[in-house]
């Protein structure tokens, strides 16, 4: 009877096991996938994303004045026109901002086809966390694409427009420079406001931890000037700062919600009994 009640609770404990680590079956729906399914599965997260990044390319296409005319706001009060230097250059200016605004606008539903794809490899406890973590991305490359736009682009250019004032030039921007300058300096920030994400999933893995990054404090902080004067591509330095106190900021959150993660991982060692380790 003992040996039956052992049996039992062994075939419990790996049923758990096997539930736990995502062995029960992709995603937990208890059937496996083969090679062919898999390719199956991306070859139609290929497509879905392709359809999203063409109608939302097509959408900007569709309303490319008032496109533009977002676009052009940080330069009011400054320059009434832009130019092209070329016949061809309009198009160039076109095929830029059909595929740098669809882009934009279909990456929140290409991360969640993607995120639907890798969730049957994942364990619970991280499809718990594949969520939030896609959400935070998002609103994140957001944030930073809307600070470059209201603040980071608007200060550039009143920094270009008084020293161009201070030599004696006159304002003369083609319209393909312009757009490339305000497009990629969104999506760079964007891009540079996800590292909060990155320094998280490195303390959930346990890679680094909060105290190393305390430590590592003045050096991120210089790393961030630096990487304000890269994407800016200017010297001034309030327009570095401009880019280095959010940042810095978002540094000091990741500390914070990297300090949660700590104890909530001890505290979940300390229930398991490993509170020597």
């Amino acid at each position: 009877m003992d040996d039956r009640e052992e049996g039992d609770n062994w075939l419990d404990q790996e049923a758990e096991e096997a539930e736990d680590t995502g062995e029960s079956g992709s995603g937990g729906e208890g059937k496996a996938m083969g090679f062919l399914d898999h390719l199956d599965e991306l070859r139609g997260v290929l497509i879905k994303s392709a359809i999203a990044f063409v109608s939302a390319a097509a959408l900007i296409a569709f309303f490319m004045r008032d496109f533009a005319t977002i676009l052009n706001r940080p330069l009011s009060g400054y320059l009434d026109n832009l130019i092209t230097t070329s016949p061809m250059a309009v198009f160039a200016v076109l095929v830029q901002l059909c595929f740098l605004g669809g882009l934009g606008l279909s990456l929140p539903f290409i991360l969640y086809f993607v995120a639907r794809f890798v969730a049957p490899a994942l364990t619970t406890r991280e499809l718990k966390l594949l969520k939030p973590v896609c959400l935070a991305c998002f609103f994140l490359f957001l944030g930073g694409a809307l600070f470059s736009y209201f603040v980071l682009v608007p200060g550039v250019i009143r920094f270009s427009v008084s020293l161009n004032e201070m030599l004696g030039l006159d304002l003369l921007w083609s319209a393909d420079r312009y757009y490339n300058m305000l497009v990629w300096m969104m999506i760079g920030i964007g891009a540079a406001f996800q590292f909060p994400m990155v320094i998280c999933l490195l303390v959930y893995a346990d890679v680094v931890t909060t105290e190393q990054l305390r430590v590592g404090r003045p050096y991120a902080i210089v790393g961030f000037f630096i990487a304000g004067m890269m994407l800016t591509a200017t010297w001034d330095p309030l327009t570095q700062t401009m880019v280095a106190l959010p940042m810095w900021g978002l540094y000091e959150i990741s500390i914070l919600v990297g300090r949660r993660m700590e104890r909530v991982r001890a505290r979940e060692l300390a229930e398991q009994g490993f509170d020597d380790f």
